[in-house]
């Protein structure tokens, strides 16, 4: 089952997001606060948004999806950006990461965003294999940049 988060899943949501930063080889970098992730996702103007998976049998999450709303000027229409999907190993293959996908492609349909799109490491195969399994292609000749710590710093106070 999916649903949507609740300030009730901060606790479990925080927990898993540093397991996915263990499994990403980086866990050093995952510093963001249950307090952060509240405030995120349940403050006056939430800047992010979430779905749970829960285990059919026992109703406890598994798994969850954290999502914000991009912009396309050339489609002139918003889309999502999945920031983490993550489940747990004991869960994995249960189709719990496949509905959390599903059911953010139905959020975008009904709501005529124009795509959901996300970013995957190189070298995880596993996830690679999953996602072009439903349907999604890789952006080739695109390649992320990030500003961050000393040089956002400098950047933004010249």
């Amino acid at each position: 089952m999916i649903r949507t988060t609740v300030p009730a899943d901060v606790p479990v949501i925080h927990r898993m997001i540093h397991e996915l930063a263990e499994y990403e080889k980086a866990a050093h970098e995952a510093i963001a606060t249950e307090e952060q992730l509240r405030a995120a996702l349940f403050g006056e103007q939430p800047a992010v948004f979430g779905l749970i998976a829960e285990d059919d049998t026992t109703g406890e999450p598994v798994g969850f999806a954290l999502w914000f709303l991009n912009f396309s000027t050339w489609r002139g229409t918003h889309g999502i950006y999945l920031e983490d999907l993550y489940v747990d190993p004991t869960a994995r293959g249960g189709g719990h990461g496949k509905a959390l996908l599903l059911e953010l492609a139905r959020i975008a349909v009904e709501r005529g965003y124009a795509r959901v799109e996300w970013s995957v490491l190189d070298w995880n195969r596993p996830s690679i294999d999953f996602y072009k399994a439903l349907g999604a292609v890789p952006m080739d000749g695109w390649t992320v940049y990030r500003l961050t710590g000393e040089a956002l710093t400098a950047a933004g106070t010249r």
